[in-house]
């Protein structure tokens, strides 16, 4: 037999029939509530004032009311204040009926079928009846939905203002629910906050409170929480194989509150051990503002963020060049909605010569960031010959370019797997940089200086296409396992 929880969860929404017949003998026995009382429970004087007529006609005309109304039509489970207006209009309209029908009988037998008495008992008894029986079985779907649904139990790190407000926004989750704050400072170990006990933080204590209190996910709330403290807290976590996430800061809540969808998981880069680099260098904003600068594989996840960067310090325009349709119209538009600057993307690809020759003869860009390039290394090892094509053909293709065009600088934008290339992907983008510095070269030996070439090596970036850490996330979402590309590989993160 099914246990009253799982009966719940599989019962489906009630047929109106069924509503109906349930209204109408709430109806029924307020009305022989109301008899019962007028008359003090007198046997004697129900049967002399036709109590069962009287009955029948009132739930008859109950009937009608409830039909004319519709007031069946509301899902019990979720009734409101809209369905207690509707069963008091409904009862109102009964009311209205079963009158008609006394004035009736009064001018055809001089006397009242229904006492009047009666009649406004019966309304008062069928409104608490037919709404009290809605909001109880409201109450019960309510409180065993609660009960069948799993909720995640989760531990505040930070007792602090901005700990207790974390607090207050998971437990209106119905999926969560806070079971304790983790506290560093002895002065609050201990101690109970808003019904909440507050816990020591302190290394040796993570695992048992972790295993005691069962806990599914962390928060950390402290925003001057050290690098060394935080991956303390990580690492227990992924001991205990509890998520871990953190609350933005204060000025970055939307419209000054905190809500549960900007209590996001850590990310990586968090955990890094070093500080993220902020440039604010004048030499840069001399170089940048008010120049016509062009970027390829603009839509890319490094070009993008150079089309970012570049637009925070005023160029004259910025010239987006990618072949990926659809990301390429995602950072134009991104960026006219962030910066005052003119943009002009071009859906081109950069081995196409002539192309390429019309957007910048079109242009006269100062500058060009050279970004475009295939960069998965196992693709590549699949694909050689479009490697060499786009890598070696189209960095010396633009190039060329830029020397025709008098552009003063071309950035290219290289790997650290160039270094002593070990496989394809970075044999052609040290191919190419051979080729950028030997043009460099030539040119300052026929004393052309017009075009200055620089080239500058990336490591694994976070979060860019070619990097390894989306795919190891998504590994790990998964349940793993982590995997490498090549039996002989080894990676240094």
């Amino acid at each position: 037999m099914k246990s009253f929880p799982i009966l719940l969860r599989s019962l489906k929404i009630l047929p109106r029939w069924v509503i109906v017949l349930i209204d109408c003998s709430f109806i029924l026995f307020s009305t022989l509530l109301g008899f019962l009382l007028r008359f003090n429970f007198s046997t004697s004087d129900l049967v002399t004032n036709h109590f069962k007529q009287g009955i029948l006609i009132y739930t008859s005309c109950g009937l009608l009311a409830i039909m004319v109304t519709g007031s069946y039509r509301g899902i019990i489970r979720y009734t409101g204040l809209q369905d207690g207006v509707r069963i008091f209009f409904m009862l109102l309209l009964n009311v209205a009926l079963v009158s008609s029908i006394n004035l009736i009988t009064l001018y055809s037998n001089g006397t009242f079928i229904i006492p009047f008495s009666v009649v406004l008992i019966s309304l008062l008894s069928s409104f608490l009846f037919l709404f009290n029986y809605r909001l109880l079985v409201k109450y019960i779907f309510t409180y065993y939905r609660n009960a069948i649904i799993k909720k995640s139990r989760v531990l505040i790190f930070g007792a602090g203002q901005t700990g207790i407000i974390t607090r207050h926004v998971i437990d209106s989750t119905p999926r969560m629910q806070s079971v304790g704050f983790l506290e560093d400072n002895p002065n609050k170990i201990g101690k109970v906050v808003d019904g909440t006990k507050i816990f020591d933080a302190r290394r040796d204590n993570l695992d048992h409170y972790f295993d005691e209190l069962s806990i599914d996910e962390l928060v950390i709330t402290v925003r001057d929480i050290s690098l060394e403290r935080k991956n303390e807290l990580v690492d227990a976590c992924l001991r205990n194989k509890v998520k871990v996430r953190t609350v933005p800061p204060v000025e970055k809540w939307v419209g000054g509150e905190l809500s549960l969808n900007q209590i996001r998981e850590i990310n990586i880069e968090e955990l890094l051990g070093r500080e993220a680099i902020r440039l604010n260098n004048p030499s840069i904003v001399q170089d940048i503002k008010g120049k016509r600068i062009c970027i390829t594989g603009a839509a890319g996840s490094i070009g993008s963020e150079l089309v970012r960067q570049v637009a925070s310090y005023g160029p004259e325009r910025i010239v987006l060049i990618d072949q990926a349709e659809s990301p390429l119209y995602e950072i134009e538009r991104e960026i006219k909605g962030l910066f005052n600057v003119r943009v002009i993307p071009y859906l081109a690809d950069i081995t196409n010569k002539d192309r390429i020759a019309s957007i910048l003869d079109e242009n006269r860009p100062e500058i060009i960031y050279h970004a475009a390039a295939y960069k998965h290394v196992p693709l590549m090892e699949g694909n050689p010959s479009e490697a060499i094509h786009c890598n070696i053909l189209g960095t010396k293709i633009l190039a060329d370019l830029a020397v025709q065009c008098k552009v003063k600088k071309f950035v290219m934008i290289s790997t650290d797997k160039a270094v002593n290339p070990t496989n394809v992907m970075g044999c052609s983008k040290r191919i190419a940089e051979v080729y950028v510095q030997s043009l460099n070269e030539n040119l300052k030996d026929q004393g052309n200086f017009i075009t200055a070439f620089v080239t500058t090596r990336f490591g694994n970036v976070m979060g860019s296409n070619g990097s390894v850490i989306p795919l190891f996330k998504k590994q790990i979402e998964i349940g793993g396992p982590v995997t490498v590309t090549h039996p002989e590989v080894t990676r240094f993160l």
